[in-house]
């Protein structure tokens, strides 16, 4: 993996987590950066949305400070308070005296559970540490990725490299997510780290775009969190400014598939998971459709429990797709299930039962192909399966 130039990382413990694991991160620039951000369209936010919206897009931004453990979310005033403080804290740690940082130069992302203070003086001292500790090799970006976690099975980071105007360019992405996923966005965060030189114009409409094609396509149970972001920070160190549309396409490319391929791995890695169903959907009168329709089969818990039993019961699946609201021609729909076709032109086809539910059941993904028109309208959504473990994983989350 090769690491940004610009472009500091950092994560410790400082003892959000009662289990001692990583929980604070600190990503930094070295020179002021061009930052954008998508956020959680719930209306209940986090006092960390409230901040960051305020302050991107920016071409003077510094830094993104993540804790986790802790959202931060419904606390009041103390809460938007506690933020601020969080940001200034991180702006003195990278002032000197010849350049003052300033506290809205600062991004802060919280995650954790809803509704509690934050415990500031464990702060205070953990954000002294990690900004002591930060530096630009691999393992200090494999730190951060760590400390962002959560329910998290594993860190969830991914890379390119592209030539653009002759150099090379890098971009890293860094995400957290395993539960409460549901766009959009997803309850997740995001980080995606580049080195080439874009405006903030730029910037936040490739983080848009990216995030439209990744981030808002996955869901695990459909609860959209409070706390969602996706920040794209540009240190603007390797080659000139990005003028050509060709130019800012390859990096846009490289965004997208950084953005994906973190993005896939948080149903992957959906709590309790044992399967990652992709939903494909084709035929439909207009994308947006065809997106609702995907929507609605990845968020009916009948698919997804026949997809934890291995059921091949597809009927749950096409009656989902009819009740997403939108047109469908059922004399030119066709399902199938990892590959075996199972309903067509609005009759059934005769299938090997066994033989489906063993494709699915031996197999991590489960790709679900429903055609269900003949419009141009075609979406791709990923989910997971919904499981007893699920269940009662998220039945004691505080308990």
């Amino acid at each position: 993996m090769k690491i940004p130039v610009g472009f500091k990382f950092g994560g410790l413990a400082c003892g959000i987590k009662a289990s001692g694991k990583k929980d604070l991160a600190l990503i930094s620039t070295q020179q002021p950066a061009v930052a954008a951000g998508v956020y959680t369209q719930n209306v209940v936010c986090a006092a960390s949305i409230d901040w960051n919206r305020s302050i991107t897009p920016s071409a003077d931004f510094r830094a993104v400070l993540v804790n986790s453990g802790n959202a931060n979310a419904c606390t009041g005033e103390q809460g938007a308070k506690d933020n601020q403080v969080m940001a200034s804290l991180v702006a003195e740690s990278l002032s000197t005296v010849a350049a003052l940082v300033k506290p809205e130069s600062v991004a802060v992302l919280s995650t954790g559970v809803i509704g509690h203070a934050l415990p500031m003086d464990l702060l205070t001292t953990g954000i002294s540490s990690v900004a002591g500790t930060v530096g630009d090799g691999e393992q200090n970006f494999i730190d951060a990725a760590e400390a962002i976690m959560t329910t998290d099975q594993g860190r969830k980071v991914a890379s390119r490299e592209v030539q653009i105007g002759g150099q090379a360019v890098a971009v890293v992405g860094m995400a957290k997510g395993a539960g409460m996923i549901g766009p959009n966005m997803a309850t997740m965060l995001g980080i995606i780290c580049t080195d080439a030189k874009v405006n903030a114009d730029q910037a936040a409409a490739m983080i848009k775009s990216a995030a439209d094609r990744s981030f808002n396509r996955i869901s695990v149970e459909g609860h959209t969190s409070t706390n969602d972001a996706l920040v794209l920070i540009c240190s603007g160190q390797v080659g000139e400014a990005i003028q050509s549309d060709a130019d800012l396409a390859v990096l846009q490319q490289a965004i997208d598939e950084v953005c994906l391929e973190t993005a896939k791995m948080i149903p992957a890695d959906g709590e309790g998971a044992t399967h990652l169903v992709e939903i494909q959907i084709e035929g439909a009168s207009s994308d947006d459709d065809a997106e609702k329709i995907a929507r609605t089969i990845a968020s009916s818990n009948l698919v997804k429990t026949a997809v934890t039993g291995a059921d091949p019961n597809w009927g749950r699946i096409v009656s989902a797709a009819g009740y997403a609201g939108v047109p469908m021609d059922l004399s030119q729909t066709r399902l199938e299930l990892n590959g075996f076709p199972i309903f067509d032109q609005g009759e059934p086809l005769s299938f090997d039962a066994k033989q489906v539910s063993d494709a699915i059941k031996d197999n991590f993904e489960t790709k679900v192909a429903l055609v269900v028109g003949s419009g141009s309208g075609k979406a791709i959504h990923w989910t997971s399966d919904l499981t007893v473990d699920y269940v009662r994983f998220n039945s004691e989350y505080t308990t």
